[in-house]
């Protein structure tokens, strides 16, 4: 993947703008989990008292918001330790 390796380059050749990387994914990371594990069993509950209905009832749509935002929240995880794997290398040379 060129694009990819082209931005770990680029990185590894600016730390503080790598640094400022890593600090903003943190904070994208805590704020997409903060209460996440609460409202997906609160999701599930209601799903699984009123079935069907809480299906139709947008259920399933905050369900399916709820994992995007996992993904999300894994993805600036994933560059939060891209980032910090940059940097304690360029630290240990």
């Amino acid at each position: 993947m060129p694009v990819f390796s082209d931005f770990v380059a680029w990185l590894r050749r600016h730390r503080l703008s790598c640094f400022g990387l890593m600090t903003l994914s943190f904070i994208a990371f805590g704020l997409l989990t903060l209460d996440l594990l609460r409202l997906v069993g609160s999701n599930a509950a209601f799903l699984s008292d009123n079935g069907w209905q809480g299906l139709q009832d947008g259920g399933l749509r905050q369900l399916l918001e709820l994992l995007a935002s996992c993904v999300g929240a894994m993805a600036a995880w994933l560059l939060f330790k891209l980032c910090e794997t940059l940097l304690v290398q360029s630290l240990t040379k």
